[in-house]
């Protein structure tokens, strides 16, 4: 097999406590990029969900609702006093 180089540009700090991780689990950078793209190989995907941390509507309208105010509830000095709020008609 031959070996080829990768030249990539990244944050100073993001490499530096990545290969101090690295380091902790036994091995260097190289081997974990291997590791890392050997997996894209295998899975022929990005081998860890990729997804944006965007709440979904209801979260959304929880937050939104907390910023301004409304519609909060409690605190509750007991678990019947929850429950009485939570089974009151609106």
């Amino acid at each position: 097999m031959s070996s080829t180089s990768m030249n990539i540009r990244m944050d100073s700090e993001v490499k530096k406590q990545a290969q101090e991780i690295f380091s902790e689990l036994g091995m260097d950078t190289t081997t974990a990029v291997n590791i890392f793209l050997r997996q894209v190989i295998r899975t022929h995907s990005i081998p860890f969900p990729l997804q944006l941390d965007t709440p979904n509507s209801v979260t959304k309208a929880a937050i939104d609702d907390a910023i301004s105010g409304q519609n909060l509830h409690g605190p509750f000095m007991s678990v019947d006093a929850l429950m009485e709020d939570l089974n009151a008609e609106d």
